[in-house]
């Protein structure tokens, strides 16, 4: 038997115990717990919309959160995080046009050392929230996403029916260009590879994570955790949040989302790249042994397969062959349920291998870029060292 025999032994091997004992990741049957009775008294909620040059997305996106019907008491507040573009202004022409909840748009201090924009001007907002009510939620939510009809309320329902503190959706991102349709829906799964979404929602569970777009935290849990400032310099800032709440005693939830999306546009490859590039390597802790430990995983889970079965056909070793085409068939069924909750043909699952390896790139990228000093770069802003607050 040839090395390349044995190395797609280990990978088909790799990819049954994927399927099988590593909590269901491909599964995409995660959504908003339902069931229970809906509260008698319908809880204060204040959402909280962290916005830096977003006046292209807004006119698509706040108006869903201003009309969101709740039962209770429920506003809004907007953190322009001194924007360039406008953003301020057209918040509030939006808000006029189209009465719904109470809009406050409000502008942070200048940015401190040691903090991400983005925890920067939540936290402001989260302090906004207290200082001008009594809200016993907060919903923290990107300036980019858009709420269906009864998102909150569905949010809210869920956290108090099922003794929740952190409610969290993965919104459905953007498959209208190329790009996006062959990136955006392996992004969701490699993201749910990472952090398996049923074990995450284990109570007892060490895996802990969260998406940012869409967070439904619990204001009591956040002060417990130690509120924004715990997290102050995470670059990945929704899977801190959840390691916090989580740490603290409190229960979290993540799952896929039905009502809430995502309407920033990435028409070309380069936008794409930039989105996962920026905290690649944080993700990675800044190791270099993480690093090539990753690289090495990409390769032998995702392209060992198809060279495989392809070089095995080419050589007429057929033992080869078939153990290259059964990993590259079980890998694609994995895949296929996230293809399906995007709405992309089942057949284009087997090309996951080539998406596999542009995120291998992004993620060298993504250690290239912090190695000469540019770091996680958003907005005009760029975090050249690891900022941890643990």
């Amino acid at each position: 038997m040839t090395v390349l025999w044995w190395v797609s032994v280990v990978a088909l091997l790799a990819w049954v115990w994927l399927a099988v004992c590593h909590g269901g990741f491909w599964r995409t049957d995660q959504r908003v717990p339902r069931g229970g009775a809906e509260p008698s008294r319908w809880p204060e909620v204040v959402a909280v919309v962290p916005a830096r040059d977003e006046a292209g997305v807004l006119p698509l996106s706040l108006p869903s959160l201003l009309a969101q019907e709740y039962p209770g008491r429920a506003r809004v507040v907007l953190v322009d995080d001194h924007s360039t573009d406008g953003t301020a202004e057209l918040a509030r022409e939006l808000a006029a046009a189209a009465p719904g909840l109470t809009l406050e748009v409000t502008t942070p201090p200048p940015l401190p050392e040691g903090w991400t924009g983005k925890l920067w001007a939540l936290r402001h907002g989260v302090e906004r929230a207290a200082e001008a009510g009594d809200a016993e939620w907060l919903l923290l939510t990107d300036a980019d996403i858009a709420h269906r009809p009864g998102s909150l309320r569905a949010l809210v329902a869920a956290g108090e029916a099922h003794r929740l503190d952190l409610v969290s959706q993965m919104a459905r991102l953007r498959v209208e260009s190329g790009w996006e349709r062959l990136i955006v829906p392996a992004f969701v799964y490699f993201f749910a590879q990472l952090y398996p979404f049923r074990r995450s929602n284990r109570p007892g569970s060490r895996t802990a994570a969260a998406a940012g777009g869409c967070s439904l935290v619990r204001r009591e849990a956040l002060e417990r955790a130690g509120g924004v400032a715990a997290i102050r310099g995470a670059v990945i800032d929704d899977v801190s949040l959840a390691r916090a709440v989580k740490r603290s005693g409190g229960r979290t939830w993540l799952g896929l989302a039905d009502r809430v999306d995502s309407v920033r546009p990435y028409p070309g490859l380069s936008p794409l790249w930039r989105m996962v590039s920026r905290s690649a390597y944080a993700q990675l802790r800044y190791s270099p042994l993480l690093l090539l430990g990753t690289v090495l995983g990409l390769a032998l889970v995702y392209l060992v397969p198809p060279v495989a079965a392809v070089a095995g056909l080419l050589a007429g070793e057929w033992w080869t062959a078939a153990a290259g085409l059964a990993a590259w068939a079980v890998m694609a069924g994995t895949f296929a349920p996230m293809l399906r909750y995007y709405g992309r043909p089942v057949a284009e699952a087997p090309l996951l291998p080539f998406t596999a390896l542009l995120y291998l790139l992004m993620t060298v990228d993504s250690a290239v870029q912090h190695w000469r000093g540019r770091g996680s770069a958003w907005k005009g802003r760029t975090y050249p060292h690891p900022q941890r607050a643990e």
